[in-house]
């Protein structure tokens, strides 16, 4: 370290111009004169997405990803492979581009960000280069934590299983490049990573039988159909009206899935078996169909360990034959992290406010910044939805985001502001007006149905989940 000292100064200073921090950035700079600090530790915007596998795809639409101001994508719609007739997904290469294009055309060039990636943020508040060993001391009124959330990815996240000389077991991020025409594929994770890495191995036509899946919890998927920005916006609101009306009509947690379940909203990898796990991961009726041609599931638990012709599981052992190539897809990508204040003094902390939307909610996030200044109104209209885990966080999170939408509805501002933003894709300005009559039934149906929710939630966490 070369033991040289500066200083930085900036009315904000966000830590990690990952796509939540980028988010936040975009509508300081687009609603207000306030100047910003970016630190990553990455050479580049885009946080994880710059360690992501190179097949990497988002789960949503482009629409409802990136920051407000610009847009993602063509709003193309695609017309071949397992995502045709839905909206574009960007690719990963796609999205790091993006990021830095927002970077280089729009914050610096305005004169009011400054930029210092490979750099650490230290815990006595200044950062340092990871490169050249300069270090900086920071004054600003505020920092924005925008790496809370803590999103991993299998190429820099050790596995937590054992594994021993002479087996063969990469992240994801290698897999094109270790394919090969004799090994039997293990894929161990059966989270979005996990779906990616079949669904890659399928579309190059490597043969079921090849491939085993192990899949330590069956998960809960979201209807990827249902998801849509545009012309196809109107399904995701009457979806979630109809699950509020499962919720409050609902006699057990049972079934309210079945219910859900039958509506097409949830959907699961096995009709016979009841899953315990929901993450967010979104699927395509075409790509379940492909993903259900694999017939070695392997459900005994979690990896312990790999060894030289079997796996040990939590359940049992697995007996393999041949060369196996094994591909890592168990790393936590999106952690359940604990809910703390968004508002906090001179601190922000960006989390999710609405399930599995982080940059609409960092975009979110700072407009309540700027909008309000009452720190305990600030938090009331941002109060953080964890990232789901479990079953039962898919009940968590339906009460939470009905909850939210109830406390967002108080302000006619804030409403013209969801309206109008380019990443808040279940509202827009040419949606027609819901019926008084309709919405007053809503209303009910929802105080009703955060009345079960909070009961069916209360039960479940008497037994521990």
């Amino acid at each position: 370290m070369s033991g040289e000292t500066n200083q930085l100064q900036a009315d904000y200073l966000v830590v990690g111009s990952g796509a939540m921090g980028m988010a936040f950035t975009d509508v300081l700079l687009k609603e207000t004169d306030k100047t910003v600090l970016m630190v990553d530790l990455h050479d580049r915007p885009g946080g994880h997405w710059n360690d992501a596998y190179p097949f990497v795809r988002l789960h949503q639409p482009s629409a409802f990803y990136g920051v407000n101001s610009r847009k993602l994508g063509n709003d193309t719609i695609d017309a071949a492979g397992w995502n045709a007739g839905l909206f574009e997904l960007a690719s990963g290469s796609e999205v790091v581009a993006y990021f830095d294009q927002v970077m280089r055309e729009q914050f610096i060039p305005s004169g009011r960000v400054q930029y210092v990636p490979n750099c650490e943020y230290l815990s006595d508040g200044s950062i340092a280069s990871r490169v050249s060993g300069k270090t900086w001391t920071v004054n600003a009124a505020k920092t924005v934590d925008a790496t809370y959330m803590n999103v991993t990815v299998p190429s820099v996240t050790k596995p937590k299983y054992e594994i021993v000389a002479g087996v063969t077991c990469v992240p994801l991020n290698e897999l094109p490049k270790r394919a090969n025409t004799t090994v039997h594929y293990v894929v161990i994770g059966a989270g979005k990573t996990g779906m990616d890495a079949c669904l890659w191995l399928l579309r190059n036509e490597v043969d079921p039988e090849r491939i085993s899946w192990v899949m330590p919890r069956d998960s809960w998927m979201l209807d990827r159909a249902n998801i849509q920005p545009g012309e196809l916006a109107g399904r995701a609101a009457s979806i979630f009206t109809e699950q509020l009306r499962i919720a409050a009509g609902s006699e057990s947690v049972e079934d309210l899935f079945e219910k859900v379940n039958a509506l097409g909203s949830l959907i699961r990898f096995d009709n016979n078996v009841e899953p315990t796990m929901y993450r967010c991961a979104t699927v395509t009726t075409e790509e379940l169909e492909q993903l259900r041609r694999i017939k070695n599931i392997v459900r005994q638990g979690r990896v312990k360990s790999l060894q030289v012709g079997k796996m040990v599981l939590d359940e049992g052992e697995v007996e393999l034959q041949g060369e196996t190539l094994f591909v890592d897809c168990s790393a936590d990508g999106l952690e359940r992290r604990p809910v703390k204040s968004v508002f906090e003094g001179d601190r922000i902390t960006l989390q999710a406010v609405r399930t599995c939307q982080q940059v609409f909610s960092a975009a979110f996030i700072a407009h309540c910044e700027i909008t309000f200044s009452d720190e305990e109104e600030k938090n009331k209209v941002c109060t953080p939805v964890p990232h789901p885990d479990n079953h039962i966080d898919f009940l968590r999170t339906t009460l939470a985001n009905t909850m939210n939408g109830m406390v967002w509805a108080q302000y006619p501002d804030l409403q013209t502001w969801l309206v109008n933003a380019r990443l808040d894709g279940f509202s827009a300005p040419d949606m027609p007006a819901p019926d008084p009559a309709a919405s007053a039934d809503l209303a009910a149906a929802a105080m009703t149905a955060a009345q079960k929710l909070q009961h069916y939630i209360a039960e479940a966490e008497a037994q521990g989940l």
